[in-house]
């Protein structure tokens, strides 16, 4: 099986840099503007996007995601709605891998057969569950794998070196690293330390290792893109979309351009990692 996550991340690596995956979340603030914020990321330097469930209940998100989820939900967003993201966002881009992230819960409701073929045909490339442990595979990542679905595993500050091998097992497209114990939103508070761990990740798999959770600046992508096989954003960009809203949270004229600023500039940062290494050992 080889997927579009499989074929950016052997791109990339030819190129000898780390990816940007940037982290939106479905329907928020309405379906037309998270669509135009879809098809924005690319362009502005995104190599794999991650499209949030929106959730009633979720666990691990922080404040920022956790309102863009209520923001969505408010204005009818959906499972079925979120598929048809990806299924429009695909009209125009056959390139870009989608991953999409939440939690099991809409995913069970909606029926996991039928779930996996609606979004093998809408383009999904991966799925991020967060609430499901290797001890539940058969619910859902064995049947995604077979559906030529790449399932991403969580590993954490927590995961040490007995308990690694049972998360890598089925684990395939990446390992996504959580930076720190906690809730999406918070600062990373020692980038050498995440650097530390994503080497011994590295040192039992052959996957690549992206990091999220607290990156919130270009710098601090750059930091961690040193290192790591690829850097997720997610809060930072919700944030910055949420702050072009209006009153009301309805989009303004300056919404869709926020984000893409911020994806920009983080981009940079992510491009940037691998050049100050050189330069490092250049001296």
């Amino acid at each position: 099986m080889t997927t579009r996550i499989d074929s950016r991340f052997a791109t990339l690596k030819a190129e000898g840099r780390p990816a940007l995956v940037t982290y939106v979340m479905g329907g928020d603030p309405d379906f037309d503007t998270s669509l135009e914020i879809l098809k924005a990321l690319p362009d502005a330097g995104a190599d794999v996007i991650e499209l949030g469930m929106p959730f009633s209940d979720p666990m691990a998100d922080g404040p920022a995601i956790q309102m863009a989820g209520r923001r969505a939900l408010k204005q009818g967003q959906s499972l079925a709605r979120t598929l048809e993201l990806a299924r429009r966002f695909r009209e125009s881009d056959d390139e870009t891998p989608i991953v999409l992230m939440g939690y099991y819960n809409p995913i069970y409701i909606y029926g996991v057969t039928r779930f996996l073929a609606d979004a093998k045909s809408a383009g999904i490339d991966g799925l991020l569950v967060v609430d499901l442990p290797p001890e539940m595979d058969e619910e859902l990542c064995l049947p995604a794998l077979e559906a030529g679905v790449n399932f991403i595993r969580l590993a954490t500050p927590t995961t040490d070196d007995k308990r690694l091998p049972a998360v890598l097992k089925n684990t395939s497209g990446f390992v996504y690293y959580v930076s720190m114990t906690g809730i999406t939103g918070s600062a990373i508070s020692d980038t050498s330390k995440v650097n530390e761990a994503v080497k011994r990740i590295k040192s039992h798999t052959d996957l690549p290792v992206c990091v999220g959770f607290g990156v919130q600046s270009a710098a601090q992508a750059q930091a961690i893109g040193q290192s790591a096989d690829g850097v997720v954003v997610g809060t930072a960009i919700v944030r910055a979309m949420a702050a072009s809203l209006d009153a009301e949270d309805s989009p303004t004229a300056g919404t869709v351009t926020a984000v893409r600023a911020l994806v920009s500039e983080l981009a940079g940062g992510v491009r940037a990692a691998r050049l100050a290494s050189v330069d490092e050992d250049a001296i």
